[in-house]
């Protein structure tokens, strides 16, 4: 055991004195070493080595209302939404209406570390539940017949097969996250009934 933290050390020692001969970069240097042997659980770090941030989905309660209107998040059909920002707590969305609408706002300004939407080719449309997926990386179904609580609204899938799928037996187009604008999306109305799709 001893051997292994000596090892570690001195490979974390070597990479520090390698990162100062670099002169004034050396202070954005960070080194990290892990230590995982049967029975050796730990870790080194030495220098300023920022840590990612691990953002994790929170489960909609009976109680959880939407962030904008007040409505109870299981009342109601269709994929929800939930916006994670550096600070603070997350904010919760009954219709993806209204998420893109708060995301795209111009006065949007927050910082956010994640957002999150649901997985409609794995979970039930009627009662959704778990199977949260990063929004930027979803595909989305605009102008199907399917209904959220906002009236249309956008379908959320993990994998384009499924977004095309379900827009073969509800109707509608299949896009990206960068696809989607503020002009598509109006709470009065629901989505807009855009048909185009550039891949």
């Amino acid at each position: 055991m001893k051997k292994i933290v000596s090892a570690a050390l001195s490979c974390a020692f070597a990479a520090l004195a390698l990162a100062h001969s670099g002169g004034a970069a050396a202070a954005d240097v960070g080194v990290s070493v892990q230590i995982s042997q049967p029975g050796v659980y730990g870790r080194i770090d030495i220098g300023r080595f920022p840590q990612p941030q691990v953002v994790v989905a929170q489960e909609p309660g009976n109680d959880t209302a939407c962030v904008l209107d007040g409505m109870l998040l299981k009342d109601f059909p269709g994929p929800k939404g939930q916006i994670h920002y550096v600070e603070g707590t997350p904010d919760f969305f009954c219709d993806l209406n209204e998420l893109f609408s708060a995301l795209l706002a111009p006065e949007q300004k927050r910082a956010l570390t994640a957002v999150m939407v649901q997985d409609m080719g794995k979970t039930d449309w009627d009662h959704p539940s778990a199977n949260w997926i990063d929004a930027k990386t979803a595909f989305y179904v605009s102008g199907s017949r399917k209904r959220g609580s906002m009236g249309p609204t956008l379908g959320s899938f993990s994998s384009l097969p499924d977004a095309e799928k379900f827009a073969q037996q509800e109707g509608g187009k299949a896009l990206r996250f960068a696809q989607i604008t503020e002009n598509m999306v109006n709470l009065s109305g629901g989505v807009v009934n855009d048909t185009s799709m550039s891949r």
